[in-house]
């Protein structure tokens, strides 16, 4: 199991939105620029994060604002825009063990609790990180490079 870069490229983007809002035109080629990759994969991912309510996008003038304060947004939130898992469950299972066979027909029992508890886990951490980190992250880093 593998998240997928989609998740820190989406935190890349909120990192550029908050450090250069000022000073530049936010646009999905500018986010191409810094994160490195194809304008249409920005593209993509900023799309999620309209629909999961995270953000709006002012078509041609390229402006992106937040749908609400850094502190509010939680990697949870950006994991969930971008990252939706299946009927909730993060961990898939095959799809049709053996009944016939001891370890097929109790694998369920065997470690739905357990794989519940770690995703939940997993998020419960994802929840406790902010936007508002980044931007405090950001500031030392580039205080470190001055």
């Amino acid at each position: 199991m593998q998240i997928s870069s989609r998740f820190t490229v989406a935190l890349h983007i909120f990192t550029c939105v908050d450090t250069f809002k000022d000073d530049y035109k936010v646009t999905s080629d500018f986010l191409a620029s810094s994160i490195n990759t194809n304008p249409v994969i920005i593209r993509k991912i900023l799309t999620q994060l309209k629909n999961a309510g995270l953000i709006n996008v002012a078509r041609g003038t390229g402006g992106i604002e937040l749908t609400r304060d850094l502190s509010e947004i939680t990697f949870f939130d950006v994991y969930e825009a971008i990252e939706p898992v299946e009927d909730g469950d993060l961990f898939r299972f095959h799809e049709a063990p053996n009944p016939d066979c001891p370890v097929g027909r109790n694998i369920h029992a065997l470690l739905d609790d357990k794989l519940k508890a770690i995703q939940n886990a997993m998020e419960a951490e994802m929840k406790k990180y902010t936007l508002l980190d980044l931007r405090a992250g950001m500031k030392e880093l580039l205080a470190k490079e001055a």
